[in-house]
């Protein structure tokens, strides 16, 4: 089966749920409010430019996991998925996505965003398999610290790779969407590469590589 690979935040979403989740837990007073959106913003930009480290920011955004219970941050996440991310999911991205699973291909979410966010908006996509950055946990909860490889940059290939193994899947005719530059190194390794809302570096790239420029706005 045809591999169709999909970033999340600003591809198959209109907009960003890592950073939005921070939007949401200071809006909600769930966290210092001046501090952490002044801190959310850095980051953001950070990445936009592709300085992130992505440790730091981690550690930063796991934080208000592992500070909290479980039961509450899965009331919150609910709340956050319904108000928050569907309004982000537009009509063309639906269609993509359906596209897809009509040819018989298979479907992965691949993001730098943490599972304990994505994993809902997964299965609200109706995409099965998802590789993302994975929080330590312990007995008590979390731990504001990535567990293995994170999947950014070049840790998406590293974590591909790893499932193609465990799937017995290969590239072969594989599909990858795309907003960022970060992913290059993804974007170059399958088949078939496609620019989707990019930012200027990704516009520049795709149009050097004849890479389709979409929009899911």
């Amino acid at each position: 089966m045809t591999l169709a690979l999909f970033d999340l935040d600003n591809t198959l979403l209109s907009g960003d749920s890592d950073f939005e989740w921070g939007e949401y837990l200071v809006k909600r007073g769930l966290v210092d409010r001046e501090s952490y959106a002044k801190s959310n913003q850095y980051f953001l930009e950070q990445y936009q430019q592709g300085t992130l480290n992505i440790f730091e920011y981690s550690r930063f955004s796991f934080k208000p996991l592992a500070d909290n219970k479980r039961e509450d941050l899965l009331n919150w996440r609910t709340d956050f998925i319904n108000h928050t991310i569907k309004p982000m999911i537009s009509t063309e991205s639906k269609a993509l996505i359906n596209k897809h699973k009509t040819q018989g291909d298979t479907l992965v979410i691949i993001t730098a965003t943490n599972s304990f966010i994505t994993r809902p908006i997964a299965n609200l996509l109706g995409i099965k398999h998802l590789i993302a950055t994975e929080v330590q946990q312990n007995e008590q909860g979390y731990i504001a610290e990535i567990k293995g490889v994170p999947c950014f940059k070049e840790g998406k290939v590293i974590r591909l790779k790893t499932w193609l193994k465990e799937h017995q899947m290969t590239l072969e005719g594989s599909y990858f969407y795309s907003d960022s530059h970060n992913d290059l190194p993804l974007l170059e390794l399958v088949d078939h590469a496609f620019a989707v809302n990019p930012d200027e570096i990704l516009e520049t790239t795709a149009k050097t590589n004849d890479w389709p420029i979409l929009s899911l706005r």
